[in-house]
């Protein structure tokens, strides 16, 4: 692992790490399931995160025995009409809505002269951070449309460090997903870790919750 000296900026995940939006994904999926005469399964739910719009789609309807039941257009639509009710849940996030702790470090790496881009593959993260009150602190985000592999092929790291105009050994990621902390290694960056499932993944570093991430802290286990 490298020094922590070495570290000019920062990638974040933003499902999970920055904010909670998987309850309003899992509304919004649960609600087309049942629609589809899918059942609905917390199993289902959870295999669902971190997980492409479309992935999600014929996940669910291969739980519900329908793959071949529908066209190459039937299904945008029903990805249409997933993300449609999606956004309308997403216009009730405030800053409130912010994940313990993560107003605190955001504002820390700016004061301290570090750079940080959004690693999501949503593309609803720009009404996210908007939402959130800090798009500010981002300089850039990276845009899923450019994307050809989901995580944890590490593509969307690799952009995300692009952003920051950084090589990847001078950038930490963050992630509360296994398969994004996989895309973080594969890209060549250090994996910050957050939560369980995350950590089967092995990241370099490790934090139960978003409220114990501090630089002090990063620092701290990255030098031990």
């Amino acid at each position: 692992m490298v020094d922590f000296s070495e570290i000019k900026g920062f990638t974040f995940d933003l499902d999970g790490v920055i904010t909670d939006t998987a309850k309003f994904h899992e509304q919004a999926w649960h609600d087309l399931a049942t629609s589809l005469n899918v059942p609905w399964s917390a199993e289902l739910g959870r295999q669902l995160k971190g997980i492409s719009r479309m992935d999600s789609l014929n996940m669910i309807l291969a739980e519900g025995g329908h793959e071949n039941d529908y066209t190459d257009d039937e299904k945008s639509a029903f990805a249409a009409q997933k993300n449609q009710h999606y956004v309308a849940l997403i216009q009730a996030l405030t800053p409130a809505d912010i994940l313990p702790g993560m107003t605190e470090f955001l504002a820390e790496i700016k004061r301290e002269g570090y750079v940080a881009s959004v690693a999501s593959a949503s593309k609803n993260a720009p009404t996210i951070l908007k939402k959130l009150g800090i798009m500010a602190d981002f300089v850039g985000i990276v845009d899923p449309a450019t994307l050809s592999h989901g995580k944890p092929d590490p593509e969307i790291f690799t952009k995300a460090g692009e952003l920051l105009k950084l090589q990847p050994t001078q950038i930490i990621g963050l992630e509360d997903a296994s398969a994004g902390v996989q895309a973080i290694k594969g890209a060549g960056q250090t994996a910050l870790g957050i939560g369980t499932a995350a950590k089967e993944a092995q990241p370099n570093i490790w934090f139960a919750e978003t409220k114990e991430i501090s630089l002090a802290n990063i620092s701290k286990q990255m030098n031990a």
